[in-house]
């Protein structure tokens, strides 16, 4: 498959290509082009022009295309889980899922894209100098948007880049991830068959580490939106300059287990938090903490519900839990699952790994403050640990470099509103796991997981600009 620069489907200006690997069985799904330094150059010199085209477009007309877009991604959607399958290893049941939504997300992106509302100012509150002035807010494009996604969501973190940001009518350069460059492409095609300026929209395929820099870094973009690493963001902050950034970075989300749960409802949630995408989500259950009154019920309950999840072919229906995206990270996960083991921690189920496929695992005993805990594991493995009380949940669900997301299980209307207020996490879920998001909702983290907001309507805001009017009248 070719990258598409400026509305044209082409090959890299090197000649260079590379194969997409599946990471089930290792078969080759397709080529891309690898992107030079003097594409990405040439992508932004085109995003320059898509960039004034797409500002003078009334805000009606971006959303119909935005709307025929939705309306191919709908009609595509099968063919989007079924390349989401075979480059991620996901199972096809929660790749449907992930491109179903696809034609919402954009939809959702074309209605909020013409709701930029500005606000008046009241200039007369002034003293002596503002009676005769009128003042107020307008919202404008920010220019050239870089987007530069990960592999574990390549359908629905693309959309919430580049459908808000073409929604406000501003031109997107997008570098999805290497491994899983294949459906960013097939959902480029549907905004390119809507009938979207041609230079409005480029996608490049190939490294990150030789095209990163010169995107981000160039003075004509005006906007980065990143998902990653929060190692990755960190540099992309020190490398970008002066420019609005979005960037939604690494997590270990807690869950806290209160004596007053419903301890089967909080297995059944945790079964599910921590092993949907093989644990490859950000906002993936990784750090269980529970009262340690609770602790035998719970996981008596958690283990059976975690060994029941069926684990294998991708492509099978039946499949809950397919491959991580290499065999080089299964391995590195299993090797943070063997490094726990060693320090005391009580594996009550999987560890196993065959190539990319690791067994959905739970560990007991994880002391809070070990690596295990506290760095991001991004597999499908959770950390139980004990709390005392809920004061020293709270507090070790808060001893975390991250901040992305927290979840709490009690029946204590004044527990769940305490967590609230003291759990510094962006998304906090009552009687859930953070492991849910609805696309309209803000969605971003504190401390090392991030800056900005994503959701389609926080994303609309944060590709746009705002500047203030004033309009001088004669002194009465």
């Amino acid at each position: 498959m070719q990258m598409l620069v400026s509305g044209k489907w082409q090959d890299s200006s090197s000649g260079r290509k590379e194969e997409v690997i599946s990471p089930f069985d290792g078969h080759v799904v397709d080529v891309v082009p690898v992107a030079t330094p003097d594409d990405a150059l040439a992508a932004l010199d085109r995003a320059e022009v898509g960039a004034r085209i797409q500002r003078n477009l009334p805000a009606h007309a971006r959303a119909d295309i935005l709307l025929r877009a939705a309306a191919l991604a709908d009609e595509r959607a099968e063919a989007i889980a079924q390349t989401i399958t075979a480059e991620t290893g996901k199972p096809i049941t929660e790749a449907r899922g992930e491109a179903g939504r696809a034609g919402a997300i954009i939809r959702l992106a074309a209605y909020e894209g013409t709701q930029l509302y500005g606000d008046s100012l009241p200039l007369d509150a002034n003293p002596g100098t503002g009676q005769d002035k009128i003042g107020f807010t307008l919202r404008q494009p920010c220019g050239i948007v870089v987007a530069i996604t990960p592999f574990n969501y390549p359908s629905l973190l693309v959309l919430h880049k580049i459908a808000p940001a073409l929604a406000a009518g501003n031109a997107v350069v997008l570098k999805p991830a290497r491994s899983t460059p294949l459906t960013a492409l097939k959902l480029a095609e549907c905004f390119v068959d809507a009938g979207l300026a041609p230079e409005a929209l480029s996608v490049l395929t190939g490294s990150g580490g030789e095209l990163g820099d010169v995107l981000v870094s160039d003075p004509r973009v005006r906007k980065v939106s990143f998902t990653g690493s929060t190692e990755t963001g960190t540099h992309i902050a020190s490398t970008a300059g002066v420019k609005k950034l979005s960037l939604e970075l690494g997590a270990s989300c807690p869950v806290i287990i209160l004596p007053d749960a419903d301890i089967e409802l909080a297995a059944s949630a945790v079964a599910a938090g921590g092993f949907i995408n093989a644990g490859q989500v950000c906002i993936s259950v990784q750090r269980v903490l529970v009262d340690r009154r609770v602790e035998a019920d719970f996981l008596d309950a958690l283990v059976p519900m975690v060994k029941a999840i069926e684990v294998g072919d991708p492509t099978s229906a039946s499949t809950r839990l397919g491959s991580l995206i290499s065999t080089r990270e299964a391995e590195r996960v299993e090797g943070s699952i063997d490094a726990a083991r060693r320090s005391g921690a009580r594996v009550l189920t999987g560890g196993e790994r065959s190539g990319a496929v690791l067994q959905p695992s739970v560990l007991a005993d994880v002391d809070p403050r070990s690596p295990f805990s506290q760095d991001e594991l991004f597999g499908p493995a959770v950390a139980v640990s004990r709390a005392d009380d809920m004061e020293s949940a709270l507090a070790l669900a808060n001893d975390s470099a991250y901040g992305l997301g927290a979840g709490i299980f009690t029946s204590d209307v004044s527990g769940a509103v305490r967590a609230m207020r003291q759990i510094d996490a962006g998304n906090i879920h009552i009687n859930w796991t953070p492991l849910w998001r609805a696309d309209l909702m803000p969605y971003g983290g504190l401390k090392g997981s991030g800056i900005g907001k994503e959701g389609i309507r926080s994303a609309v805001q944060e590709m746009t600009e705002e500047k203030t009017v004033v309009l001088h009248g004669r002194p009465w």
